[in-house]
């Protein structure tokens, strides 16, 4: 129980650093690319301002759910996951929290692993949902007051 303790730990950590220095590395890039000098965004960038932020938060989250697909082929030789998609398959559904039930995990101890993944994704979906709103919002506040050129 401790040692999936630990790699729960580890896991959860690893995908934060993975969305914390994806997020800030994303803004900085927002600030140079998008925005004029008065830190509004321009008008013509609106719109690439907002489809290239939801395609590099969608990257980070794969990123993710790909490190705990790879911790359960390494970990889970006798479970239910054979392949390196499958892997990739239960754990975009399990961090998604959708949860079909398709693919199980038949260790009582692992399942916890899951159940944690599933915690962290809400987390890490919620975070990215508020930076897309935080742009959205940007981006509206300078179009709607003309700041936008």
């Amino acid at each position: 129980m401790l040692a999936l303790l630990l790699i729960t730990l580890v896991l959860v950590a690893v995908t934060v650093a993975i969305h914390a220095f994806g997020t800030v590395y994303w803004i900085r890039h927002l600030g140079r690319h998008y925005t004029g000098p008065d830190g509004h965004f321009r008008a013509h960038k609106t719109l690439p301002a907002l489809t290239w932020s939801a395609a590099w938060l969608l990257m980070l989250h794969v990123a993710e759910v790909v490190l705990w697909a790879a911790t359960y082929l390494l970990l889970m030789p006798g479970e239910k996951i054979a392949t390196f998609e499958e892997a990739v398959y239960f754990s975009v559904v399990t961090f998604t929290t959708l949860g079909y039930g398709d693919i199980t995990l038949v260790n009582h101890e692992w399942r916890l692993l899951s159940g944690a993944e599933a915690l962290n994704g809400i987390l890490l979906v919620g975070w990215s949902t508020a930076l897309l709103y935080a742009v959205f919002q940007r981006s509206w506040k300078g179009l709607a007051h003309g700041h936008a050129k």
